[in-house]
């Protein structure tokens, strides 16, 4: 089936190779065959080619949204897993509510404990920066720094060469 016929196709009867999934959501096909492996997507067959519908297409979406927020794969199959229960997507919706609060909650966390970790460190280096300012360089240090800088001179006009 050629472009022009494909894209006249009515949205929810639209295919795409793995090829077109990939590129459109910036993700390698091995990323999609990985997806498929643990049952997120379930793409048809066209002899040995993959083909995947609207309703996969809706699914990666999801996967993708769900990890860069920082769901297990787990998590996002519980999701995905309610979709089809006949209930107006209820439970669904409450799976989803219910796993974004959460996660809510573990980013705030590990907010804190990054903020907590930056402290820290700034006051390290400025601890370090007082130690070394108060030693000052060595001989060798010295010697060192201006070998590097010589060779690094060398290597630039070389470049420029």
């Amino acid at each position: 089936m050629n472009a022009l016929s494909e894209s006249k196709k009515p949205l929810d009867t639209r295919t795409y190779a793995i090829s077109e999934l990939a590129r459109e959501f910036g993700v390698t096909p091995r990323a999609l065959r990985f997806y498929e492996d643990k049952g997120l997507l379930s793409p048809d067959r066209d002899g040995m080619n993959r083909v995947y519908s609207n309703r996969d297409r809706a699914r990666l979406k999801l996967i993708l949204s769900g990890r860069k927020v920082g769901f297990s794969l787990n998590d996002i199959r519980e999701i995905l897993d309610l979709y089809d229960l006949g209930d107006n997507q209820r439970s669904q919706l409450r799976a989803a509510y219910k796993k974004h609060k959460q996660q809510i909650e573990v980013l705030n966390q590990q907010r804190l404990e990054i903020d907590e970790a930056l402290d820290a460190l700034h006051k390290g280096v400025s601890w370090l920066e007082s130690k070394l300012d108060t030693i000052g360089p060595s001989e060798n240090e010295s010697e060192a720094a201006r070998a590097y800088d010589a060779v690094a001179r060398k290597s630039f006009e070389t470049e420029e060469d």
